[in-house]
């Protein structure tokens, strides 16, 4: 048996080692093997749909590029299954695993670690010319996996391309820089050109890019940047692009408003598969909000297909959908009814009640006194899982507020379990005289008691917090995760009863809605520090 042949025979008897890898930092997401062939089956199926039926694997002039490939699998798995495929185009193995590996499949590598690793996932070398390789062809080491350390591109502090901190990851060359190609340039056509011709013009863009800039920040703090990934793909004009990314973007995420936008607004965006479960789609990576895929397809001009997945397996069926309904993209097909019930009534949304941040202008790592003891005008203050006294002159913002009934929700409110169920914390309803710290929004101001607790019972509910799970997608609970919540009179006390009542639910969407929310498990908190909301 030749090399060529017991690098592909063996595949299915030996563990993959790619399904074995740890991940490198924050950035350095691996792909799972499995999972990106689901990717691969869904370009396929596109593929076929737009080529009457023929295979994109037994076509031998397509090109792939992975711009940000780490561990090499999605090159590695589109080797393999075009050298199944090509069988009949050329017979003969060696030349056909030569032609594949050197006309159809190309990759730039994240960083110099990734690329050797990339290098040996594909051509069974980490040099593509060495002995060992599987490809023939190549005069060069890199072969058609291309890395060169770059520099950032500094400007007053941070990097002009991706916004990285000079102070963090201007290290010198004895770290990586993590100035990645794809995305430091002005112009990516002529970057591509000289990496890999003039003549280059990629039909498939697949890939995992980095998420978030590896300088420090961490969470909902760090910085995306698979976004930029995304759109340089798009500017290459290819024929797909399949890319999985944080699904964070759906509602969320620091600085993804325009891109979220674009998104929604781009009827060139073809299939969505979401996976919304903390761990599901990649085991044992804890990315808040969860993952999904798309491919987005030149030609096409219409409804996104939007499949929700959960325990590796489909959720109803996929439905076609215009993304842009919304300002935010609400993932759950089951939820899309629901809400346009919501909305067909036209009335005002609670985001307009709900404060800003730092509702009294004063952060979360303020505390005041223990006790009102020697204080003017003592306010009893809300701070960060404790109860302490300030005087009124200390609040900076919205003095006023103090001396009405209020009812605080605090902004971090999340779990740390695989599944989110509460999505809010309880309401506490904060009586004249008080204030808080950033830890709260304040949810409400009213005149009385009655009234503050009706509309903390409101808050309470399933349905309002159910509402407010289509626009929270990760821990932090802003004022605009209210803003498909009816701001109702509160003449009356509001039960989910009353409220599937009024909006139409069928037991259907009642179920589905029950489902997705849990009930909390005992009343208002009046005047008590409680828990952020986590889940058990």
């Amino acid at each position: 048996m030749s090399a060529a042949q017991a690098g592909f025979a063996l595949r299915g008897r030996n563990p993959d080692v790619l399904t074995c890898i740890a991940n490198l930092s924050n950035d350095e997401v691996f792909t799972p093997p499995d999972f990106a062939n689901r990717m691969l089956d869904n370009l396929a199926e596109a593929w076929a749909a737009d080529h009457n039926g023929a295979s994109i694997w037994s076509t031998p002039t397509v090109t792939f590029l992975d711009p940000f490939t780490k561990s090499g699998v999605f090159l590695r798995e589109i080797t393999s299954r075009l050298t199944d495929g090509l069988k009949d185009e050329i017979p003969d193995l060696r030349e056909r695993v030569d032609h594949v590996l050197t006309k159809q499949v190309f990759g730039i590598g994240i960083t110099y670690l990734t690329s050797l690793l990339a290098r040996r996932s594909v051509y069974c070398s980490k040099f593509a010319n060495g002995p060992h390789s599987i490809a023939e062809s190549f005069a060069t080491p890199a072969g058609n996996i291309w890395f060169e350390r770059l520099e950032h591109s500094w400007a007053n502090g941070r990097c002009g391309f991706c916004g990285a901190s000079r102070e963090t990851l201007d290290r010198g060359e004895g770290f990586e820089s993590h100035a990645y190609a794809f995305i430091h340039t002005d112009n990516i056509e002529a970057h591509i050109a000289e990496l890999f011709g003039e003549a280059m013009q990629f039909d498939v863009i697949v890939g995992n890019p980095p998420y978030q800039l590896d300088d420090g920040g961490y969470g909902t703090s760090a910085a995306p940047i698979y976004q930029l990934f995304v759109e340089k793909a798009i500017e290459l004009d290819p024929h797909y692009v399949v890319m999985v990314t944080p699904s964070r973007w759906f509602a969320g995420g620091k600085g993804l408003g325009q891109y979220r936008e674009r998104m929604l607004n781009d009827r060139r965006l073809r299939n969505l598969v979401d996976y919304p479960k903390l761990y599901d789609g990649f085991p044992g990576v804890k990315i808040r909000g969860g993952i999904s895929y798309f491919l987005w397809d030149r030609d096409y001009d219409g409804p996104c297909t939007v499949q929700t997945m959960w325990d590796g397996q489909p959720v109803g069926e996929p439905v076609a959908r215009f993304l842009d309904a919304y300002d935010v993209l609400v993932r759950w097909n089951e939820a899309v009814p629901i809400l346009e019930k919501v909305r067909d009534m036209g009335e005002p949304t609670l985001d307009a009640r709900v404060s800003s941040r730092k509702p009294f202008g004063l952060p979360t790592n303020f505390h005041g006194k223990p006790s009102a003891a020697n204080l003017d005008d003592p306010v009893e203050f809300y701070g960060s899982q404790k109860l302490t006294w300030v005087d009124r002159s200390a609040i900076p913002r919205n003095p006023a507020w103090v001396d009405d009934w209020k009812v605080l929700m605090t902004r971090v409110q999340g779990t740390s379990a695989a599944v989110e169920t509460k999505f809010l914390s309880k309401p506490i309803v904060a009586g004249p005289g008080t204030a808080c710290s950033e830890t709260y929004l304040v949810a409400g101001r009213f005149q009385d008691q009655i009234a503050a607790r009706r509309y903390a019972e409101y808050l309470r509910t399933r349905f309002v917090r159910f509402l407010v799970s289509l626009r929270k997608s990760t821990q932090d609970a802003p004022k605009n995760v209210y803003a498909f919540v009816p701001d109702l009179t509160l003449d009356e006390e509001w039960t989910d009863t009353k409220l599937y009542q009024r909006y139409g639910l069928t037991n259907d969407e009642i179920a589905f809605v029950e489902s997705q929310v849990a009930e909390h498990d005992d009343g208002v908190a009046d005047g008590v520090v409680t828990d952020d909301g986590d889940d058990e």
